[in-house]
């Protein structure tokens, strides 16, 4: 018998089993079985928990191509806001988890390709995803996956594009308001049909792009490179390397109180005063090999390195720098990260049908965090946005052992059973090297261990429909940035803050409808020692634990594609998040509202969608009022958006092109696109634009 390995297949959020399908050889005696060298896409149906996924070519529809809050809007339960503040990346969170975050992503686990877009403390960033290249995005929300730790609100899995034939090039671009204007280039091809020794495939893409902002102080310049290249070794295994490379320069306009927001949204008066912006860099490179062991058996090898410096200055004034144990108000940091992620996946009996997947996921990261003074005197004035005097200098390292097993049991015709289990443990190490005055010596140890099961069970009620129930266990540790800042301008680490651990229990239903996809999810997740924002001023945040939280909700989506061309996508999450402890110091929150989370959200979209010739969509996005801090004295009101596009695509000989124009906020409403939770001077809003307008053109051509 010959096996071949064959097929696209990604990273799986649950354990999806693989199927194997014999057949005839061109000999009698001879079968050929076609597999897969690692485990297959996910199976929004078939998957016993809350489940999206979101095509490539959908995200790109008639939009910018930008970021990740552009197209996600139909993935119910998820909140992903755009700041207008490339500085600080977008504000996601996933049932409430990760709305304390000021900057990048919190309680969320992201993989590009296999590789973590989240660092071993729990800190991710969405800025080096390349949007032109995704194949697809697969959104998990719960913890239910033992392939995945140190996450609460569920894991984010990202996949790009595999080459196939035939080799192709594309240049695309998007012009819009507020001089904003994303261009790149594209390659995709292979070599052979990848099912042969010596068969390669890639793709290639990079991308520029710059905005002038919609608010004062807000021009970023982003450049990013994405590139994959596979190689078949022989007929059941497979090498993949992986390398991504992102610079950004960012201004970082900050938050307005709400008088300043009516009065003027654009404005950004402090960040004009301190200069406030960010630099970032970061490279990283992976290689994957995917083995076939034999008919029942898959190994998966996942390795990884990259590092990343980033220097951001801040708005703090002199005076509270000049408290000795004060950090200064410029971070400049470098990190190098690294890791590696075994799995081996069978496929047997055991009385029944069943199949299982361990492995053991090794992280590091090290860490040099220096502070400095945002100003320096020039006779006796101070200058602010230059780097003053060193106010800080730290080793920090962060690094986890994770062991997991996951299993699925076909008990029944009807019934399947998945249980897992990891066993997480996250070290954390600090080595204080600027010992002066009375700052003294802030050096410390931390570490975190909690086994997480997962559990869910399946019944089919029909072909098309299922039912599941499932429970499992989140846990969260604090970040690095976290752990970095105490309340009060105390100096050294934060070791008082401690992990969070969460309970989730969750129902759902998932049915076809014709062509279209109707899912349901009714869920509770307890929280003990929830991680929230103490005190935030300055662009600086410093953290405690909670006490006790609830979050309790229901999330509806409908994915259904009708009379060949038609479009729809619905979704709508009530997600009821609040305080069961009182977390204020001069006030009872026993019972208000978590800050930073919407309690209804709802999203539409409909359009005609034919391959080629005009096309035209709208989209409609509705977010009730938010919360801005614990208190519950400010919020953030409700807003209902409008978004229109119409475009023309069409091919000519080998020659492909697509050109587009979009309309956002059609009616011109003003709203907040986020908030900065608990910032203790009240500017806590981050305005988003009026009406604005953009073109999109993107010209391909296939040799064949």
């Amino acid at each position: 018998m010959k096996i071949i390995s064959a097929s696209k297949a990604t990273f799986p959020l649950l354990l999806v089993p693989v199927v194997f399908t014999p057949v005839n050889a061109m000999a009698a005696d001879e079968q050929t079985m076609i597999v897969s060298a690692t485990p297959q896409t996910v199976s929004e149906l078939d998957t016993p928990a809350a489940v999206s996924v979101v095509n490539g070519e959908d995200m790109r529809q008639a939009t910018p191509r930008i970021n990740l809050s552009e197209s996600l809007g139909s993935v119910p339960g998820l909140q992903i806001q755009n700041r207008q503040n490339y500085a600080q990346d977008l504000q996601l969170s996933m049932r409430g988890f990760g709305a304390r975050s000021t900057f990048g992503v919190r309680g969320i686990r992201m993989y590009v390709d296999g590789i973590p877009a989240t660092m071993p403390d729990g800190q991710g960033q969405t800025s080096n995803i390349d949007l032109s290249s995704v194949e697809s995005v697969e959104v998990l929300r719960g913890p239910f996956s033992a392939l995945y730790g140190n996450a609460s609100g569920g894991v984010i899995n990202v996949a790009t594009e595999t080459g196939k034939q035939p080799n192709t090039i594309e240049a695309s671009s998007y012009y819009g308001s507020f001089g904003s204007w994303r261009y790149g280039m594209k390659a995709t091809g292979a070599m052979g049909d990848g099912t042969q020794p010596g068969d390669v495939d890639y793709t290639v893409s990079t991308t520029r792009f710059t905005t002038k902002g919609y608010r004062d102080h807000s021009g970023a310049r982003k450049n990013l490179a994405n590139a994959k290249l596979g190689v078949r070794i022989d007929d059941v295994s497979k090498l993949t390397l992986l390398f991504n490379s992102v610079d950004i320069k960012a201004d970082d306009p900050g938050g307005l109180t709400e008088q300043e927001w009516r009065a003027n949204p654009t404005q950004s008066p402090r960040a004009e005063q301190f200069n406030t912006r960010k630099t970032i860099k970061q490279t990283q490179a992976g290689l994957r090999y995917e083995r076939q062991l034999s008919q029942q058996d898959d190994l998966s090898v996942m390795m990884y390195a990259g590092e990343r410096e980033m220097t951001q200055y801040q708005s703090i004034p002199v005076e509270a720098q000049k408290n000795e144990k004060h950090s200064g108000g410029v971070i400049d940091m470098q990190r190098h990260y690294q890791g590696i992620d075994t799995r081996w996946t069978h496929r047997g009996e055991l009385l029944v049908p069943m199949t299982f997947t361990t492995g053991l996921n090794y992280e590091n990261m090290s860490e040099n965090r220096r502070g400095y003074e945002n100003y320096v005197l020039n006779n006796g004035v101070p200058t602010f946005g230059e780097k003053g005097n060193l106010r800080r200098n730290e080793r920090n390292l962060m690094w986890n052992v994770d062991p997991y097993l996951q299993t699925s049991w076909q008990l029944t015709q009807k019934l399947t059973l998945d249980a897992g289990v990891r066993y997480s443990s996250v070290y954390f190490d600090s080595n204080d090297h600027y010992i002066k005055g009375e700052n003294g010596d802030d050096s410390g140890d931390a570490s975190y261990h909690k086994w997480l099961p997962a559990s869910s069970l399946k019944y089919a009620v029909t072909d098309g429909w299922n039912l599941y129930a499932a429970a499992g266990r989140g846990f969260e540790t604090p970040t690095i940035n976290e752990l970095s800042y105490r309340s009060d301008n105390q100096g050294g680490l934060n070791f008082g803050l401690k992990p969070s651990t969460n309970n989730t229990w969750e129902v759902g239903s998932k049915t076809r409808i014709g062509n279209g996809l109707l899912t349901a999810a009714l869920f509770r997740t307890d929280t003990d020692d929830e991680i929230v924002v103490d005190t935030s001023s300055g662009g600086r945040n410093s953290y405690k634990n909670a006490g006790k939280t609830r979050r309790q909700g229901v999330e509806v989506a409908l994915d259904q594609q009708f009379a060949e061309n038609w479009k729809l996508k619905m979704a709508w999450t009530y997600l009821d998040a609040t305080y069961r402890t009182n977390v204020c110091s001069k006030s009872d929150c026993n019972g208000n509202r978590m800050p930073g989370i919407a309690r209804n959200m709802g999203f539409a979209s409909f359009g005609w969608q034919p391959a080629e010739g005009w096309y035209a969509g709208t989209d409609v996005r509705y977010m009730s009022d938010i919360m801005a801090n614990d208190e519950n004295t400010a919020k953030a009101p409700s807003y209902t958006v409008v978004g229109l596009n119409t475009g023309y695509k069409f091919n000519y000989g080998n020659w492909g092109m697509d050109l587009f124009g979009r309309v956002d906020n059609l009616f011109d409403k003003e709203y907040a696109g986020s908030v900065i939770v608990n910032e203790s001077n009240g500017r806590y809003y981050e305005p988003a634009p009026g009406r604005n307008y953009g073109v999109g053109l993107s010209v391909s051509y296939r040799f064949e």
